[in-house]
């Protein structure tokens, strides 16, 4: 059939358009990970286009690269990467291409840590990212801001020495939080600087609280014993949970879940709204998981001794709570008929869970004998699902369990990582536990203890040795 000029090119247009349509995959835009539990501090991202599973093969590995010691996260903000960890006797702020792992500079400051119990002696917290600054906060508890472009040094404080810090348990573990052109810094110093404000462009103290003043004279609650508190002036008052702000009844609270229990400040000031006891009796223990709050909700839990979980709400006055519920409601209660002690609902270690449409997503136990997998209604502390993760005996990993573990949310989908290097894909699902697929990463072993982190479809995972990034964009 013969066509005339123009109705051939009708037709190339046609077929141009055609082609272009189907090449064409809509678009994203990529979100930064710049802080500790991501850009909303609740375990989120907003990207999608991700892949819906993955092969056995697990996804595509972009790069990979030996990194020193230590718990803390990297942080993503464009295309640089920040990881804070330990080499030697050096504790090292090293910022990378985030598309391949490339070395762009490297802060070095000398570090004595040891932990006491025998972990690793690298830092905790993960690094803070804004435009043009990057904060720190090491094991020592040496606290750095630097210029986030090349590294250079813009202050620093040592908290042990500024202030009155009682050596931690396990290092410094709680990373700091900019809220209100402030750096909020649990430091736990005594009598009353727990919390402290700092001005983020110097370093200068702008107000200092929770203290003797907040916890002296309150009954403990999950004790044994109804006597008031009596302050001894030598408590580690800081957790290893980090601050969170939230809007509530339109008043602003910062939420520190400190060792002792909850306190919500006036982030103006520093003035206490309210506290809540909530600590395990015995000693040698640690509050761990940052609050999660929704709406005028507070939810709280931690994996020693029954301590366990509660839910309270927040009044409208702002100064007051009411407590939904707590389990176990009396962990010293036995069971008359088993006669062992109730379990808790959710008993959580560090991680924090992904809250998502009512239902709270997290790993439960302290040790790996006694790890789950699962779902709770927030409003009632209904336990939904429970899978086992447990591992056997003096093994490294179980083939299908991630023993604890920590979760983000992503398009829809919890993305998994055990703490023995398994991933995996879930879909949040309040009625059962419905596991997409999953993977051992080759070169992470036990423990991986940071949470994974998400930004322009890159996943970063870390083990204390090893940092890898994988590509998770869908095709």
């Amino acid at each position: 059939m013969n066509l005339s000029q123009p109705h051939q090119n009708y037709l190339r247009l046609l077929l141009a358009l055609f082609v272009a349509s189907v090449a064409f995959v809509p678009s994203t835009p990529a979100e930064d990970w710049p802080n500790f539990l991501g850009p909303r501090g609740d375990n989120t991202s907003t990207e999608t286009n991700l892949l819906d599973r993955w092969s056995t093969n697990g996804p595509p590995i972009l790069w990979e690269k030996p990194i020193g010691t230590g718990y803390s996260a990297p942080s993503v903000r464009g295309d640089l990467l920040v990881l804070h960890h330990r080499l030697g006797a050096e504790e090292i702020v090293e910022a990378m291409e985030a598309a391949t792992g490339k070395t762009k500079w490297q802060r070095k400051n000398p570090s004595r840590f040891t932990d006491p119990f025998g972990y690793n002696n690298g830092p905790r917290c993960t690094p803070l990212l804004t435009s043009n600054r990057c904060f720190t906060f090491g094991a020592e508890g040496k606290l750095i801001c630097l210029d986030l472009a090349a590294g250079r040094v813009v202050w620093q404080r040592d908290t042990a020495k500024d202030w009155s810090v009682p050596q931690a348990f396990f290092g410094v573990g709680s990373t700091p939080l900019l809220e209100d052109g402030k750096l909020i810094v649990m430091i736990g110093g005594q009598p009353d600087a727990g919390v402290v404000a700092l001005a983020p462009e110097t370093g200068t103290t702008l107000w200092e609280s929770v203290g003797k003043k907040t916890w002296n004279g309150v009954t403990p609650i999950g004790w044994r014993t109804t006597k008031p508190y009596e302050w001894t002036g030598h408590e580690q008052s800081a957790s290893y949970a980090s601050p969170v702000a939230a809007t509530i009844h339109g008043r602003r609270h910062l939420f520190c879940l400190m060792r002792q229990g909850l306190v919500s400040l006036n982030p103006m000031n520093g003035q206490v709204n309210f506290q809540r006891w909530f600590q395990c009796p015995v000693n040698e223990s640690v509050n761990a998981m940052s609050p999660v709050v929704r709406d005028d909700l507070v939810f709280l839990s931690a994996a020693y001794y029954r301590v366990g979980s509660v839910l309270l709400r927040v009044n409208p006055d702002g100064k007051s709570f009411e407590e939904i519920w707590r389990s176990p409601q009396n962990p010293f209660e036995r069971d008359p008929a088993t006669g062992g002690y109730p379990a808790p609902v959710l008993e959580i270690h560090w991680t924090k869970p992904v809250l998502r449409d009512g239902y709270l997503y997290a790993f439960s136990g302290r040790n790996e004998p006694d790890a789950a997998f699962r779902c709770v209604e927030l409003k009632t502390g209904k336990l939904m699902w429970s899978r086992d993760e447990s591992w056997p005996a003096h093994s490294e990993r179980q083939p299908h369990g991630f023993g604890r573990g920590s979760a983000i949310l992503a398009d829809g989908k919890l993305i998994a990582l055990g703490e023995g290097g398994r991933l995996g894909l879930f879909r949040p699902n309040p009625q059962r536990c419905e596991e997409i697929c999953a993977w051992q990463v080759p070169s992470l072993r036990s423990p991986c203890w940071a949470a994974p982190v998400l930004s322009d479809k890159r996943l970063f995972l870390r083990s204390e040795d090893r940092l890898v990034c994988v590509d998770l964009a869908k095709r």
